[in-house]
């Protein structure tokens, strides 16, 4: 799955084949994690979700990109989560992975 929403991020949307999280995971990468319009896409859908443990996953991951350490690990306790990885590079990949099986 990591492959198919790389492959896809020069498209303007994201694969219509793609669960609302997984949608919001595109919109995070195909902004580069970081703070812009493709995050605002992405917390919006983490919004839509809320109360569901793989929106508000991608919550604490919305969060970590956008350096709010304390909301970040909210979200994260919300879920009963840790981060997997060192960087939101790694913690994507995770969350991809775990949100596709």
């Amino acid at each position: 799955m990591i492959d198919h929403l790389l492959s896809s991020l020069e498209e303007s949307q994201p694969p219509a084949d793609l669960t609302p999280p997984l949608q919001a995971l595109w919109w995070l990468k195909k902004g580069n994690l970081a703070v812009g319009p493709e995050w605002e896409r992405a917390h919006g859908i983490c919004q839509s979700g809320e109360d569901e443990k793989a929106f508000d996953w991608i919550h604490a991951l919305a969060h970590w990109i956008e350096g709010d350490e304390s909301n970040a690990n909210y979200w994260y306790r919300r879920v009963g989560e840790t981060r997997s990885g060192a960087s939101t590079d790694e913690e994507w990949r995770h969350l991809v992975t775990a949100l596709s099986q």
